[in-house]
């Protein structure tokens, strides 16, 4: 089999055309499409699929990632000669290892009187203080580097990373308030998956500060938070956590119960009416970013020193706001871990992660995950219906927004997740969508119940408690269950509306039913949408990640006037 690869690659019929716009096309009906979207997919980012021809990007953010997870510049350049269908753009080449060389060769370290020195190639610093911006802020040059003051090692890590030179951080860590906690042993205990305890590894690396500061990036349901829970065993210091809602707060909590020496009394929530700071404390950042208009002070901002923390994670660190970043720049002193299926961020803030919480130091593919039975295996369904004839005069006539949510409400994907249902009835299933009136006419015409934020936080945790036990097989939910929700047993999950293009979105839906499963281990994803609308070409951009992650859409188009709801819909689905 190998030579008959080696021998397709000595031919150039490579599936891949790297640009010199720094696009890369994959041919994906190319026998070595797999292989190459696997390799490719390590430094550059999927951003567009018309038909067979994929478009990846590689941008200098995409090849400081994979440096920093220790691909090498020869490798980056060696997949794309490899498997490229002609020869590589030599501008391309150059780019790709000059950018991988900057990667590495300014690092920060602790001077012995607790000043910073950024040390570098002379003809670095040269270049930079050419540049109008650097010329005035490199007053502290020495003949060893450049000193740093020590509150000004977040601003000048990000800054350097937005104009084009990254920063390696070794200045090191202080250890912070001491805790009293270990992993729990014996019959009660547990034990960490591989390659959890090599996520942890990563990020550890105490002996020559290279470890500390960092983003993880697994896919929903296979257990980024135990790795956290061991980040706090494995440091021993207090440590603040902050998430994405009063959920998973209460989730954090109780896997800290659950799997470490930790008491109720060591571990306080900081959300809603409660201000509980303790050795580990749980906060939201919704809570973090109130205030009582804009262009006042972040009150509950002041959580970040109320206590000596040693680590801050941030779960779903794609949702951090950008006040949380502002206050992360001032504690680069303290340890941080980032959690995240996607380090995708819509707002364009991914630097901002990568400067201020740490680059990425593991991840592994979703589908190798699948493939040794950690998480469920999903198939995908993308079912094109028409809108219904007597809806057409009102969504022609409508501005763009408008026609974008007459296509998400389309009143014909009711009795098509109706039929769905059917097909899966007696596996737990979520309804998702975007807009409330029509998830409340979904509710009641499921009779099942409606979850948005409307509903008090104690009526979210019954129902989410009610459908782990079965007793609710449906659950109509809006955006409020995009983010950390534990429901183990969902198999079904049928999306009907959506935030626009959203990858991030897509890929905490499809989530939301990636836990392992008791018997086959398989879950569907269902997306209805709107033929021949703007909702198909949203479709097609929230599709991209899980395509990059190795996932098929398959494609169903329902006809008008087919008869029963479903029409042609006879194989995709069902058991």
């Amino acid at each position: 089999m190998r030579k008959e690869i080696g021998a397709v690659l000595r031919k150039k019929d490579g599936p891949l055309i790297v640009q010199s716009d720094f696009s890369v096309l994959l041919d994906d009906s190319h026998p070595l499409a797999e292989e190459a979207r696997e390799k490719l997919a390590g430094f550059a980012e999927l951003i567009k699929r018309p038909g067979v021809m994929h478009t990846y990007r590689i941008t200098p953010l995409s090849i400081w990632n994979a440096a920093a997870s220790g691909t090498t510049a020869e490798e980056m350049v060696g997949t794309l000669t490899a498997y490229g269908r002609y020869g590589l753009p030599r501008q391309i080449e150059e780019a790709v290892r000059r950018l991988a060389d900057r990667y590495g060769r300014l690092v920060l370290r602790r001077n012995g009187d607790g000043t910073l020195l950024l040390e570098g190639p002379e003809e670095l610093f040269r270049e930079l203080a050419e540049s109008p911006e650097w010329a005035g802020r490199l007053d502290g040059r020495t003949a060893a580097g450049w000193t740093v003051p020590p509150e000004q090692r977040g601003a000048i890590k990000r800054e350097l990373v937005r104009a084009g030179y990254p920063v390696v951080d070794l200045a090191g860590y202080h250890a912070g308030e001491s805790l009293a906690v270990a992993l729990r042993q014996g019959d009660g205990g547990f034990a960490l998956r591989d390659y959890q305890a090599r996520a942890l590894d990563l990020f550890y690396r105490d002996q020559d500060n290279s470890g500390g500061s960092g983003v993880i990036v697994l896919p929903c349901g296979s257990g980024k938070t135990v790795i956290g829970v061991g980040a706090i065993a494995r440091l021993r210091s207090a440590t603040l956590i902050l998430t994405s809602n009063a959920t998973s707060v209460r989730q954090w909590k109780r896997e800290l119960l659950d799997k470490t020496t930790l008491t109720d009394g060591d571990i306080g929530e900081y959300c809603g009416a409660r201000r509980e700071v303790r050795p580990v404390t749980i906060a939201t950042y919704q809570m973090m970013t109130q205030r009582k208009g804009k262009g006042n002070e972040f009150p509950h901002m002041q959580l970040f020193r109320q206590r000596d923390w040693g680590l801050i994670v941030y779960d779903e660190v794609h949702l951090l706001p950008a006040p949380v970043f502002r206050m992360t720049a001032e504690i680069q002193a303290t340890r941080r871990l980032g959690l995240t299926a996607t380090l995708i961020r819509e707002d364009g803030c991914a630097e901002d992660v990568f400067s201020l919480i740490g680059p990425k130091l593991f991840e592994m593919p979703w589908k190798m995950l699948e493939s040794k039975g950690w998480i469920a295996s999903v198939r995908c369904c993308e079912i094109r219906l028409p809108l219904p004839e007597a809806e057409r005069p009102r969504y022609y006539a409508a501005d763009a927004r408008t026609k974008v949510r007459l296509a998400g409400e389309n009143a014909g994907k009711l009795p098509i997740v109706e039929e769905l249902l059917r097909r899966h009835a007696g596996q737990p299933a979520l309804v998702i969508g975007q807009y409330l009136d029509q998830l409340h006419r979904l509710g009641a015409k499921l009779n099942a119940p409606v979850l948005t934020g409307e509903v008090r936080q104690e009526e979210r945790e019954r129902l989410y408690e009610a459908f782990k036990r079965g007793e609710i097989p449906v659950l109509v939910v809006s955006k409020v269950a995009n983010f950390a929700v534990d429901l183990p047993d969902a198999a079904v999950a049928i999306q009907v509306s959506g935030s626009f293009g959203s990858r991030q979105e897509e890929a905490q839906r499809i989530g939301r039913i990636l836990r392992p499963k008791t018997g086959g281990n398989a879950a569907w994803f269902y997306t209805l949408v709107t033929a021949q609308s703007k909702e198909t070409e949203f479709a097609a951009k929230r599709q991209l990640f899980m395509l990059e992650q190795g996932y098929r859409y398959e494609l169903v188009r329902l006809a008008e006037g087919s008869g029963e709801p479903m029409g042609a819909f006879k194989e995709a689905g069902g058991r």
